[in-house]
């Protein structure tokens, strides 16, 4: 890797030889100005505003701009006298607990290379220190016309240095938090947690830039000929939240789902995914009967007769017993003579009895069998 600057690491008295070079690099694609009518690239020409001719990169210097808008000429002979220490110098300054770093400040990332054979044994020092104590190490730099803030770790074998933002290049964060006062109870705050939890890590080597693929492959399409504009599948935006532990219940239930886990609530239940959404409906049980509601555990036999049965039986009776009557009557004086007269009495007597008993039955339910065999019984003994 080419080194984009030449210095040394300041360790107090030791002074370790090191390259600087980008720990990092950007992958996004550019893109170049266009006429749109004919294609044609569209540049800019560095201009002078004083005679309209365009400058060649080679006579362009810096300058600094004052209020009234006259520019003062600044030269690189004029940078390189300044008594700058850090001009060529990585000076450490302290060692402090890398979670004091606020992540805010971080930067540009470099590794720090050893230049030359001689700086391989310090630089292995102070490599080895820093794994020892478990710190970083804060240092100040300049680079590109400026001072700038630093801080130096161990990658693997390396160490690496972030560039730090000045604490006073960082923002207070005033007017960004909600101005509402809001209360989340412990149940919404264990639904996050369970959500954090199904969520689980991710290797950040497999994480990659899906649209930057997108856009590669929209080039080699159309570099091609063959590219076919497509209508882009956007999932609607997620609009006001009205049930928070809702949306989290949910959201727990996606994340097992995409992580090929069963929700605990479906264990041991088929059907999948239909069986989640069913829903039970419960099934109306008849009313027992007064011997199962008293805790006697079984039903009450259901009673032979009912009402119809029993207001039937009752008219045929009465029927029967008129009949015989008037026939009784009819033949009172013929050849049955008194013992005929006897048996209508007291059939008409049997008859009342059961009439009585049968309009108790209907208010009962019961009785009406034994009230049939009593009227049943003067009816055989007239016939014969």
């Amino acid at each position: 890797m080419r080194s984009i600057w030449n210095g040394a690491i300041s360790f107090g008295l030791v002074s370790i030889p090191i390259k600087l070079v980008n720990a990092t690099e950007s992958h996004s694609i550019s893109f170049r100005q266009i006429h749109v009518n004919d294609g044609g690239r569209v540049r800019y020409r560095k201009v002078c505003e004083l005679d309209g001719e365009e400058v060649p990169s080679a006579e362009i210097g810096k300058g600094y701009e004052e209020a009234d808008g006259s520019i003062v000429p600044i030269t690189d002979e004029d940078l390189a006298q300044l008594p700058l220490a850090t001009a060529k110098t990585i000076e450490i300054m302290s060692f402090v607990p890398a979670e004091e770093i606020d992540p805010l400040q971080m930067d540009a990332a470099y590794y720090l290379a050893a230049n030359g054979a001689t700086a391989a044994k310090p630089y292995t020092l102070l490599r080895e220190a820093l794994k020892r104590s478990r710190k970083v190490a804060i240092a100040k730099y300049a680079l590109r016309g400026r001072e700038r803030l630093g801080m130096l770790r161990v990658v693997d074998d390396v160490i690496a240095m972030h560039g730090l933002l000045w604490p006073d290049e960082i923002r207070a964060p005033e007017g960004v938090a909600p101005d509402a006062d809001v209360t989340v109870r412990d149940a919404e705050l264990d639904l996050a947690d369970a959500l954090m939890a199904t969520l689980g890590e991710v290797e950040m080597a497999s994480l990659h830039d899906d649209y930057r693929e997108a856009v590669e492959a929209l080039i080699v399409a159309k570099s091609g000929g063959a590219f076919e504009p497509t209508e882009a599948v956007v999932e609607p935006a997620g609009g006001q939240v009205i049930d928070l532990m809702a949306a989290l219940e949910r959201s727990v239930r996606a994340a097992k789902a995409s992580r090929g886990e069963a929700d605990g609530e479906r264990e041991g239940e088929a059907g999948g995914e239909g069986a989640a959404e069913a829903e039970v409906t419960p099934i109306r049980r008849k009313a027992r009967t007064g011997a199962t509601r008293a805790g006697t555990g079984a039903a009450a036999p259901k009673a032979v007769g009912g009402k119809k049965s029993t207001a039937a039986s009752a008219k045929k009776a009465a029927a029967s017993a008129a009949t015989k009557k008037k026939t009784t009557t009819a033949g009172g004086k013929s050849a049955t003579g008194k013992s005929t007269s006897r048996t209508a009495k007291t059939t008409a007597k049997s008859t009342a009895k059961s009439t009585a008993k049968t309009a108790a039955a209907k208010k009962t339910g019961s009785g009406a069998a034994a009230s049939a065999k009593k009227t049943a019984a003067p009816r055989k003994r007239t016939s014969a």
